[in-house]
């Protein structure tokens, strides 16, 4: 059995347009500059508290941030020009591996719960992931708790787990997991990056995942 784990903002979901607007609808409301749009998507992947404590520090109102951003982001989710794609190939990828007997998917994010539900309700998803932890189960990536609890949950053992993600958290996580990371070069942090903390391959296309899976485990 081998355990496929996924990232969502990315890796899965094209939400670069939406999390930049919702980032500086937000600071705008705190009658803050919004960071550079670089620096907005650094820290994606990470739990809002810890997102925006990396972007204001411990003495900025992060914690407000934090719960302003929600509200932003539920708003601007009606706007179709921001809303969040699928990157290509995803679709096709998921269906097929969720074919496998021999594979079970999960969702490793830093979004929430009710994030996570609407996504899934929008793709038809509730019945293709077998473990699902958000920002609301554990600690931030990167954090290993995430995947300890995936792996717990569906009885998968780290040698059988493979994290795929699009950050430097993911592959730090997968690490302190002691699980094996692969990367993709379509998301956040450059495909260089991911290589020094540790991926072991990066994508640059999702179709290649299928053919990694026989060498991860």
């Amino acid at each position: 059995m081998r355990l496929v784990v996924f990232d969502v903002d990315g890796t899965l979901v094209d939400s670069q347009n939406l999390l930049v607007a919702a980032q500086a609808a937000t600071f705008a409301a705190h009658g803050l500059a919004p960071p550079p749009r670089e620096r907005s998507l650094s820290v994606v992947g990470l739990s809002l508290r810890e997102a925006f404590l990396e972007l204001v520090g411990p003495e900025g109102p992060h914690e407000s941030l934090a719960e302003g951003y929600k509200t932003a982001f539920q708003r601007l989710l009606s706007d179709p020009v921001l809303a969040s794609p699928l990157f290509p190939g995803a679709v096709d990828v998921l269906a097929s591996l969720g074919r496998r007997e021999e594979v079970m998917l999960g969702i490793a994010t830093g979004k929430s719960r009710r994030g996570v539900s609407r996504l899934f309700d929008a793709h038809g998803w509730h019945r293709l992931f077998h473990t699902v932890q958000t920002a609301d189960d554990a600690p931030s990536k990167p954090h290993p708790a995430m995947l300890l609890q995936a792996m717990a949950e569906v009885g998968a053992e780290p040698g059988e787990t493979v994290m795929v993600g699009d950050t430097t958290f993911d592959v730090a996580m997968a690490r302190a997991a002691g699980c094996r990371a692969v990367g993709v070069a379509w998301g956040y942090h450059p495909a260089e990056a991911l290589r020094a903390a540790g991926a072991e391959e990066v994508l640059t296309r999702f179709e290649d995942l299928p053919r990694l899976l026989p060498q991860a485990g």
